[in-house]
């Protein structure tokens, strides 16, 4: 499995929000209101996965959350198993896509109702787009900021002795 890249998810939101903005020009009269309901939705993955990647990043370091390593003093934990890490990556990585379809989605929407915000309707729906948009950002940011916490620290002690070896 590779990183996300930055790109990947740029591109893949820009190819849905191009999408929904050429389809709501077909079908956006016979939609229902958009709910609010994903916003906030959005924003409690988003704190939940950012979370999960300052434990994780700790555990992986084999530190207790929020404690620096400043000597001896310092507790160790058991690490994580890997499969754990690599589960976590996983999903951290399915959440930055899906976050990235639902940005795009959301911002092909407000773009098609940008027009006609003096009604009352379009206007409702442009804030809980531009509001599920901002709840998609920081989902995707926070599952690709999980992503990078599962990567295992550089050893350079480790490298000298495989490089002896």
């Amino acid at each position: 499995m590779t990183p996300t890249r930055s790109r990947t998810l740029v591109a893949l939101a820009v190819v849905c929000a191009v999408a929904a903005w050429l389809l709501l020009g077909q079908f956006y009269s016979a939609l229902p209101a958009l709910p609010w309901t994903a916003v906030p939705t959005l924003l409690l993955l988003a704190v939940v996965e950012g979370w999960s990647g300052r434990t994780i990043r700790e555990r992986i370091r084999g530190q207790r959350v929020g404690q620096k390593n400043v000597g001896p003093q310092v507790r160790r934990i058991r690490p994580l198993p890997p499969i754990a890490v690599a589960r976590t990556a996983a999903l951290a990585k399915a959440s930055a896509h899906a976050a990235a379809v639902i940005a795009g989605l959301a911002a092909g929407f407000a773009l098609y109702v940008a027009g006609s915000l003096a009604k009352t309707v379009p206007r409702a729906d442009a804030f809980a787009a531009f509001g599920t948009f901002i709840g998609a950002v920081a989902l995707a940011t926070a599952a690709v900021y999980l992503e990078r916490s599962c990567r295992v620290p550089d050893d350079p002690a480790g490298e000298d002795q495989a490089r002896r070896a």
